[in-house]
């Protein structure tokens, strides 16, 4: 690896965490605990079809639960809960720029699992790293309210 790339980094506080990913059998029996027990408001359900998922955000203090559950037995989350049961799936972060991350990660030598950034749940730029260049966690990177194209 080039003296550059080793150079190359993030300004530091440009991350925060988005968000914390839970694989659950159901929505609804995790909505139970969630909000219905912890008091958690709830910001509503989506189905982000790209990813075979129905999501549900769930706002705590500066950052959120994000509960999600498969919509085939196929999907990532179907085949996570499968291996290891339910539980916490992936941590995001949100960072200003998806693109130039990747490309800070990418010249690291990290192994990405999306090369370049798509469309996940509100909207948001999305891209994810191999957990395996991650110390065994599941990391979503996140861009949101962005003007960006292409």
């Amino acid at each position: 690896m080039s003296e550059e790339l080793l150079s190359e980094k993030l300004p530091h506080g440009t991350a925060r965490i988005a968000h914390i990913g839970i694989a659950v059998r159901s929505l609804d029996e995790a909505l139970r605990l969630y909000h219905d027990t912890l008091g958690l408001p709830l910001h509503g359900r989506e189905t982000v079809e790209s990813d075979r998922v129905t999501v549900a955000f769930l706002p705590v203090g500066d950052t959120q639960v994000e509960l999600l559950e498969a919509t085939d037995p196929e999907s990532p989350v179907a085949r996570f809960i499968e291996q290891r049961g339910e539980g916490v799936h992936h941590v995001a972060f949100e960072v200003d720029d998806v693109e130039e991350t990747l490309k800070v990660l990418r010249g690291r030598g990290y192994r990405l699992i999306d090369e370049i950034p798509r469309t996940g749940a509100g909207g948001a730029r999305i891209a994810f790293v191999h957990p395996r260049s991650a110390s065994g966690v599941l990391i979503e990177l996140c861009e949101k309210g962005t003007d960006h194209h292409g």
